[in-house]
């Protein structure tokens, strides 16, 4: 999208008199994408969020889908700057003994530690919960791992996709007829990211209440198999599966079975996200609205869908008679049409679209604007809740690497410009 476009009615939030997580301080450990979503959303509603980073292994989100007017990395990634906006970045070799010191030290002033590398990483490094006790005994440490740091699989590592495929959700889905499909994209990774910031929200509670710290175990298969939840309750109590492993539901509904309950190309155009519409009856009326808005009155006299039973067991041929329809329309007026008769129906939007132009997105402020030092003005997504009196914020954009080395050296932790001009030349810093 044109870096130019940005709508001015899509301002940051109003600044408030005080953010909710402000005076918190977080160590961020985290890479990838799971412990940095967790790490966002607690920035975006105030805690200072200080990225750690080692020059020698950068994050690979940082070289990740480039920007695409030539801009190199490692600043110019659209999921690296998505991910860490109102963060602080600093570098720093945490495997050099003088750079462990630091980061000690940087702990020592912290509420909170958050990693979500593979189990025993933190624990080689000397950094395992009862180590930080020992530097500041009331914090509070969050590690997001593929299967949590007990049981037979703790030693595995997993991604996104893997999660995803081993807490059940993976099986859910795909199309008739073909094998289990995912979901495309690591949503795993957002999910744990949101259940650790649940967690941590809970732990902080606790320790203003007690003045105890605590350690949070939390497992990226275990946050996929929750929601998992009414499926597997469906099996353990009436013996029934969510689908047939040879015949998924794909975009039908799998319970309760209704019909039509499809996606269906519009206008004829290529098979794009914007292309799509999504339509459900799960009434007799919703049925006859629809066949009223598309001005086939044989349909519902049709022996084969008078009734839902029969719509069912013809399901095929309907879908084909809703698309031959829908392929001559234009799906945000059908959309539009279909929702004035009371019929369940909404677009497949293009991100483009949710980006810059739906009226709902625009109306709750979701896409706010950023300036970027390397990629300019840019629109970037927001929080999925609204807070009446202590808003979360876009106050600054993801920070280029090692942005704020000299604030968080010299201002916070007290490094003269000798000792860290020393650090950094003898690899400590970097």
């Amino acid at each position: 999208m044109p870096q130019t476009s940005v709508p001015q009615t899509n301002l940051p939030l109003t600044k408030v008199a005080k953010r909710p997580l402000e005076g918190i301080r977080v160590v961020d450990l985290t890479w990838i994408v799971a412990g940095p979503t967790c790490t966002k959303i607690l920035a975006d509603f105030g805690a200072e969020v200080i990225r750690v980073e080692n020059q020698q292994t950068l994050d690979a989100i940082r070289f990740g889908r480039p920007h695409p007017h030539g801009f190199d990395p490692p600043n110019s990634s659209a999921f690296f700057n998505v991910l860490n906006r109102n963060k602080r970045s600093i570098t720093l070799n945490a495997r050099h003994p003088d750079g462990f010191e630091v980061l000690k030290k940087l702990i020592a002033v912290s509420d909170i530690v958050i990693e979500n590398f593979s189990t025993y990483v933190m624990e080689n490094w000397g950094l395992a919960y009862d180590d930080l006790r020992q530097i500041k005994s009331d914090i509070i440490y969050v590690s997001l791992s593929g299967f949590g740091h007990s049981g037979r699989d703790r030693h595995f590592s997993t991604w996104g996709p893997t999660a995803q495929a081993l807490s059940g959700l993976t099986v859910m889905s795909g199309m008739p007829g073909m094998p289990a499909a995912g979901w495309g994209y690591s949503y795993m990774d957002h999910t744990a990211g949101y259940s650790a910031t649940i967690a941590t929200l809970a732990a902080l509670r606790h320790r203003q209440a007690t003045g105890e710290g605590q350690y949070i175990d939390l497992s990226q298969v275990e946050a996929g198999a929750v929601l998992c939840g009414p499926a597997i309750l469906d099996k353990t109590v009436n013996g029934r599966s969510y689908r047939s492993p040879s015949n998924p539901p794909g975009n039908r509904a799998a319970w309760p079975k209704v019909a039509p309950h499809n996606t269906y190309l519009c206008d004829g155009a290529p098979r794009e996200a914007g292309s799509w519409i999504m339509i459900t009856c799960e009434t007799h009326q919703q049925w006859s609205a629809l066949c009223d808005v598309a001005a086939h009155p044989e349909w519902p006299t049709d022996e084969r869908f008078l009734t839902l039973p029969g719509r069912l067991r013809h399901q095929d041929e309907l879908d084909a008679l809703i698309g031959a329809w829908t392929a001559t329309q234009e799906p945000r007026d059908l959309m539009e049409r279909l929702q004035a008769a009371d019929v369940p129906a909404g677009v497949v939007q293009d991100l483009p679209t949710i980006v810059a132009a739906d009226p709902q997105m625009l109306a709750r402020n979701f896409t706010g604007a950023n300036d970027h030092a390397e990629l300019g003005p840019h629109l970037t997504d927001g929080t999925p809740a609204t807070l009446s009196r202590t808003p979360a914020e876009r106050r600054a954009p993801s920070p280029l690497l090692g942005e704020h080395n000299d604030a968080i050296f010299g201002d916070l932790l007290g490094y003269s410009a000798d000792e860290q001009q020393e650090l950094l030349v003898n690899g400590a810093l970097g």
